[in-house]
């Protein structure tokens, strides 16, 4: 897998792999003991997309790593 620094991905789009537009990249969760990603936190989009991923309290999207399909302009996530 190719490296990607976590600074090229913030603020970067999030689209589902269905086209719907999700929001953008506000930050990544991991877990302190294993160093693993967790999740994603999106910043949803104005118009609000109904999602079948939690929310943190900040109404932020929580979309876990593993549904990440790609990454280039924007990230697609698995949907």
């Amino acid at each position: 897998m190719a490296e990607i620094l976590a600074e090229n991905l913030s603020g970067k789009d999030v689209t589902g792999s269905d086209g719907a537009e999700l929001g953008r990249l506000y930050n990544i969760t991991m877990d302190l003991e294993t160093g693993r990603l967790h999740d994603l936190l999106i910043e949803p989009n104005e118009e609000r997309t109904e999602t079948e991923f939690d929310h943190d309290e900040a109404g932020r999207i929580r979309v876990p790593v593993g549904r990440v399909q790609a990454v280039k302009d924007q990230m697609i996530v698995e949907r």
